[in-house]
């Protein structure tokens, strides 16, 4: 090394005094008392309140697959996967800043998006949507359906 060469200064890790994230609930995966019919009419009637909806999808936040309303060859696992990804950060954020549980997520890519919403402790509702979403629309729309999700998934 010689002189002049220059290092940028090292962050340290900084230990604040943050509780531990709560545990996660068990899976709902592949829960046959859940009221399918009616979630599966949940997520149709989103698809209709918004245009550009492509499908969703309601997984656990352990990113296993609960169902979906996705067209091929749109993978509803990987879906219900990276809504969990989505949904570790999200909560790491909002713990790291002090600013309550994650109510939701989106990503916008160069073709559409990818949107996350918290359906209870339990579950997450992801959106995937063309470029031409309206996505105030989406906003406006879809934490509602999220919320009766949870009151259906509640009841079990």
């Amino acid at each position: 090394m010689s002189v002049g060469d220059t290092f940028l200064p090292r962050r340290t890790a900084q230990r604040p005094d943050l509780p531990p994230p709560p545990r996660l609930p068990p899976s709902l995966a592949g829960n046959p008392s859940l009221p399918y019919p009616a979630i599966g009419s949940e997520l149709a009637e989103l698809r209709l309140q918004v245009p550009g909806v492509q499908g969703s999808v309601l997984g656990g936040v352990d990113g296993l697959l609960i169902t979906h309303e996705l067209p091929p060859p749109l993978d509803p696992d990987d879906l219900a996967a990276m809504a969990a990804a989505t949904f570790g950060l999200g909560r790491q954020v909002s713990l790291r800043l002090g600013q309550g549980e994650f109510r939701q997520s989106t990503v916008r890519n160069q073709a559409g998006y990818f949107a996350v919403y918290a359906v209870g402790p339990q579950a997450l509702l992801s959106v995937v949507g063309h470029d031409a979403i309206n996505v105030a629309r989406l906003h406006l729309h879809t934490p509602p359906v999220a919320e009766r999700l949870a009151k259906l998934i509640a009841q079990v």
